[in-house]
């Protein structure tokens, strides 16, 4: 309702800003200050170049997001080791339950022989793993 007491009437579209920016200015980069800018306005992480450049010229902070893409495939990779070693932990349970329910004393204790020695190299293989992580967040992650 307007002063009146009658309804307005929405014509729709935006409504205007209180105060829009209507001034322009152009600058002309070489070549090496382009691919300069360019690398810069993609590490800000933000999507509109325009604001990109006020907060250069006002100097906002400016936050750069930079994604190390062999640490988050290691990271990767290692999450889906860990749950191996659990579906690992899960049958082999399993195993020594169905072992001892099904076979006579002695097989059961020549298979769980050969398991106990997997289970070994298992527990060797995962040490190394967690010597390998430390190591690649000593050499990688750390700097």
């Amino acid at each position: 309702m307007d002063s009146n007491g009658t309804h307005k009437k929405h014509k729709g579209g935006r409504h205007p800003k209180d105060d829009p920016a209507s001034f322009r200015y152009s600058i002309s980069l070489t070549a090496v200050e382009n691919a300069k800018f360019l690398t810069l306005f993609e590490q800000s992480g933000m999507n509109v170049m325009a604001h990109f450049i006020a907060a250069c010229i006002f100097q906002k902070t400016i936050t750069t997001v930079k994604i190390d893409k062999a640490a988050m495939d290691y990271h990767v990779k290692l999450t889906g080791l860990f749950a191996q070693f659990r579906a690992i932990r899960v049958n082999y349970n399993q195993v020594v339950k169905m072992l001892y329910n099904n076979f006579t004393e002695k097989k059961a204790a020549a298979a769980l022989y050969k398991l106990e020695n997997q289970t070994i190299e298992l527990a060797r293989l995962g040490q190394k793993i967690i010597e390998l992580t430390i190591e690649f967040e000593a050499n990688h992650l750390n700097k």
